[in-house]
């Protein structure tokens, strides 16, 4: 009897031992299948490039960098104009209802003289916008805050009200399928530029946008040059690719991402990826 008891309790132990082994492999598969995902989940977030919007290597001017809540604005108090103004604009935000202010005032945090409404006054150029109002409808303070004088250049009616205007429309389209961009935009300055107003309003001889997007189907970046002139042509005639406007302007655009990624992005040009052929 005492043996019988004892193979019962051996064949029991092997039971048990391999009914332990079959739940464990699945659990340790599970584990593992888990731990890998969660590489893979956090190996690119966008999260990860602290400040993508903001340019690198400006040196040559004076220039003060303001964080607001919509955007952040490099300000030259002795241009009296933005050097260059930077945000990201998500789908979300697009949606917003807050109506448009048309009430231009001073920025509160900047340093040195600011321009005035008179300064623009029968000058024969509109008060541009780099950080559109219309970009700016989710939030009252926002929308205020894109009214700043910082956030403004002297800019050709005909290019503020036309191309510019297309552009940004454009760029909205670009959020809504993406759903969110980086946008950095600015003035290009001769060395020896005309002003305008008591406050000598620096004119820009050109404008500059660059884009870019990571959460669509591939990751893009483009640039547009324009003239501050009539502008009536195509958007794709005033296309070019970052690189071109980095030359141009001395900044390092989206310099947090990966060198092999930020030289692919800012090298390449394809208007047809952006819907502009």
């Amino acid at each position: 009897m005492k043996a019988k008891k004892r193979r019962k309790s051996k064949s029991t132990f092997k039971i048990g031992y391999l009914l332990a082994i079959l739940v464990l492999i699945p659990v340790c598969y599970g584990l593992h299948l888990y731990s890998q995902q969660t590489v893979v989940n956090t190996a690119m977030p966008i999260e990860k490039y602290d400040n993508l919007e903001l340019p690198r290597g400006l040196t040559d001017r004076q220039q003060q960098v303001i964080q607001h809540t919509g955007y952040t604005v490099s300000y030259n108090k002795e241009w009296r104009i933005p050097n260059w103004v930077a945000y990201e604009l998500t789908r979300e935000e697009t949606k917003g209802k807050e109506k448009r202010s048309d009430r231009f005032t001073s920025d509160p945090l900047a340093e040195g003289g600011m321009p005035t409404n008179s300064d623009y006054a029968h000058s024969g150029y509109d008060k541009g916008h780099m950080a559109p109002a219309a970009d700016m409808k989710w939030n009252s303070k926002v929308m205020k805050e894109s009214f700043y004088f910082s956030n403004v250049c002297p800019q050709h009616p005909e290019l503020n009200r036309r191309k510019w205007k297309d552009l940004e429309e454009k760029t909205r389209d670009w959020v809504i399928a993406d759903s969110a961009i980086i946008i950095i935009c600015g003035p290009v300055v001769d060395k020896f530029p005309r002003t305008i107003g008591s406050n000598r309003v620096v004119v820009p001889r050109q404008f500059f946008k660059v884009i870019l997007s990571l959460y669509g189907a591939s990751p893009k970046a483009i640039g547009f040059l324009f003239d501050n002139a009539r502008s009536v042509s195509p958007l794709k005639s005033y296309a070019v690719t970052v690189d071109s406007v980095e030359k141009l302007t001395g900044m390092d655009f989206f310099a947090p991402l990966p060198d092999e990624l930020e030289e692919q992005l800012e090298g390449s040009f394809q208007p047809n990826k952006w819907g502009i052929e």
